[in-house]
């Protein structure tokens, strides 16, 4: 089956940002791959950071098995996120291994830096896959075959200055919106966290807000994530769009009327 990789920053930022589509791929035999690059230790007030850490990486781990995806380890702590070469190997390990034809990361530019650098390291991992010379952290063998990048809409569908983002498409997931809010709900040590550092009443609401935004965006689905897609230089074919071809039935593009 072909695969995609959803490279993201924290637990619940699949979940958030991201799922919708892949259950969509799910439906036409694609073989998910999920990792979160944080592991979500400094994301409460009442936990401590081991604590904190254990709890995130049970309901990531519970999440990704409801998913049917595979799941990778996280490789740094909460707003410990550097673009470094020692964390680049790190991810392009898993990028060999789960040899995505499909990479899904957060957007360049969004509201707080580890999801800037989550992207950073995603892309330059998608970028080096096929680089012999590149060893990566464990040592995995290169692969040749093309890797597409995709950049999910920042939080609130705005960078961190406040403009709208307009995505390329929009990929509705109407029908998927309550499997949607399950998934985010394994993440239950969130929801206070998030109120309390963000007061985001409710998380599970917000999202259904913000994916109908984003579905009020596209002009015809009731909810919807949208896509950019990553200039193919380096990654794979010009012509290259697995993500619009294998989901053509459920895409609007932006400029669409």
């Amino acid at each position: 089956m072909p695969s995609v990789l959803a490279i993201a920053a924290h637990p619940d930022d699949i979940e958030y940002l991201m799922v919708g589509t892949m259950l969509q791929l799910a439906r036409r035999g694609w073989d998910l791959h999920y990792v979160n690059l944080c592991d979500g230790s400094r994301g409460s007030t009442t936990m401590d950071r081991e604590e904190c850490a254990r709890t995130r990486l049970a309901e990531a781990k519970n999440a990704c098995e409801m998913m049917g995806a595979t799941f990778y380890d996280p490789i740094y702590p909460d707003m410990a996120a550097t673009y470094s070469f020692e964390n680049l190997a790190k991810v392009t390990a898993i990028v060999r291994t789960a040899k995505p034809s499909i990479v899904l990361t957060h957007s360049p530019s969004d509201y707080m830096e580890d999801h800037e650098i989550a992207c950073r390291l995603a892309v330059s991992a998608a970028f080096s896959h096929g680089m012999p010379n590149l060893v990566s952290d464990p040592p995995v063998p290169p692969f040749y075959e093309p890797v597409t990048v995709y950049h999910c809409q920042p939080v609130g569908n705005r960078t961190p200055l406040g403009e709208l983002v307009m995505p390329h498409f929009f990929v509705d997931h109407s029908d998927l919106i309550d499997k949607k809010v399950e998934l985010l709900a394994c993440h239950a040590s969130q929801k206070e966290w998030l109120d309390e550092s963000q007061g985001m009443d409710s998380y599970l609401q917000t999202m259904r807000d913000i994916n109908a935004e984003t579905g009020q965006m596209s002009g015809k689905f009731e909810y919807a994530e949208g896509w950019r897609k990553h200039l193919h230089w380096g990654f794979c074919g010009p012509d290259d769009d697995p993500l619009r071809s294998s989901l053509a039935d459920v895409i609007v593009e932006a400029d669409a009327p």
